[in-house]
């Protein structure tokens, strides 16, 4: 239960933001962040400015945990925490997202600048606006309702702003759990606002394991007139694809807790060959993206792919290479009864007028690395599904709603 009274001056508070909550989305879409492994310089220039937004709107307890990379101009990849005092000091409440994005894709589908923000019909456009800003600055405006209205929360808040979310996190909240100064606890309720669905009623409690895998098949180049005297790489590669298809049958058990309720098995990127039609490829290489129950171990799958990948070789004289450039189990899943739940249910309930449920799902979240170290992470926002597509948007309405979401969470006793 909350003070009602209270709660209903913090939304007032939160709605006066409207305008300045934009405005910060749009200074953030014009700093891109991406990820070395995505063709960028890091998260350095936009930790910088929200940085120099948090000290301006009133935040005083900010620290950051920065992680060395020597890869970017920076030589670090930044993690940001901010926090607000409560009255019960032994709990905090967090809102973990992510300063990174993903590269904006084939321009072409784009209608404008993806870095470029703007407002229409209630949406703001733009890449990263709703993965992860939406929830960026809705926590911290969230949280700025406090500070404004000399409010204090029933438990601490804080904030945390990480880098490297995109890919795989070892610059971001991995490096944050191992290091020294690690802010959680795991008594503290903890929100990674990262995944949804267009309701908000589902509360993600538990993902299925990641393995990207990349298969180089090496054969012999030849002319395409005469590929006796070769070994076609690209058909061989192509064989296998089909194979493993067969996957889905080998790992076939089902979990209604999970959407999709199975493990799946894609091939997705691939790589260019060779330039011209008349050429057989002596090299070929594409990707494989595998969301699997936890059920199954990783060891296990890459057995049998192993095998098919074996069989292919002898059936086409070719040598296949198989590298894993992501592999996470997913560790146990955070209790449908721990406390970020009906937390968050009572939270919803009182904003948006539903009922969210605990779920699974396919795709993974940085709360894996929370439920790896024991932490009951939960995962929730109200999101309209556009992230990583051209002409991504953010709903202005769940970004306000979700704000108040989050200052319902850190009213509750």
């Amino acid at each position: 239960m909350i003070d009602q009274a209270i709660f209903s001056t913090v939304r007032r508070r939160i709605d006066s933001y409207r305008e300045a909550m934009i405005q910060m989305q749009i200074g953030l879409t014009a700093i891109p962040a991406l990820a070395p492994e995505n063709g960028g310089d890091g998260e350095y220039e936009k930790a910088r400015y929200l940085l120099a937004n948090l000290r301006e709107l009133g935040f005083t307890d900010i620290w950051e945990i920065n992680a060395p990379d020597s890869r970017v101009s920076s030589k670090v990849r930044p993690n940001i925490i901010a926090s607000v005092p409560g009255r019960k000091d032994n709990r905090t409440v967090w809102i973990l997202t992510h300063l990174d994005i993903v590269p904006p894709g084939e321009m072409k589908f784009w209608d404008s600048d993806p870095y470029r923000g703007y407002v229409k019909n209630d949406r703001i456009y733009g890449r990263g606006t709703e993965d992860n800003q939406q929830d960026l600055v809705a926590s911290l405006f969230a949280a700025k309702a406090f500070l404004d209205e000399g409010i204090v929360p029933e438990s601490n808040i804080g904030l945390a702003f990480v880098s490297d979310e995109e890919t795989a996190s070892r610059w971001g909240l991995d490096y944050i759990l191992r290091h020294e100064n690690n802010p959680f606890k795991n008594t503290d309720l903890l929100v990674v606002p990262d995944s949804g669905n267009e309701e908000g009623t589902m509360i993600e409690i538990a993902e299925k394991s990641i393995y990207w895998l990349r298969f180089k098949t090496v054969g012999k180049q030849c002319h395409a007139s005469k590929p006796e005297l070769g070994k076609n790489a690209f058909l061989a590669a192509s064989h296998l694809v089909v194979r493993l298809d067969e996957l889905h049958g080998a790992f076939g058990a089902v979990d209604a807790l999970y959407h999709p309720p199975m493990s799946t098995f894609q091939p997705t990127k691939k790589e260019m060959n060779v330039p011209n039609v008349n050429t057989i490829p002596g090299e070929d290489v594409f990707y494989l993206d595998c969301r699997i129950l936890p059920q199954y171990s990783l060891q296990e799958v890459h057995g049998r792919i192993r095998s098919m990948a074996d069989d292919i070789e002898r059936r086409f004289g070719v040598r296949i290479e198989i590298k894993a450039v992501q592999d996470v189990q997913a560790p146990a899943p955070t209790p449908e009864d721990a406390p970020v739940v009906p937390a968050l249910q009572e939270a919803i309930r009182a904003v948006y007028r539903l009922q969210a449920n605990p779920e699974g799902i396919g795709a993974g979240t940085v709360a894996a690395y929370f439920r790896r170290d024991g932490y009951p992470a939960a995962v929730w926002c109200r999101i309209g599904q556009t992230a990583h597509q051209p002409n991504e948007n953010c709903l202005i309405s769940n970004m306000m709603g979700n704000a108040k979401v989050y200052a319902h969470l850190f009213l509750q006793k």
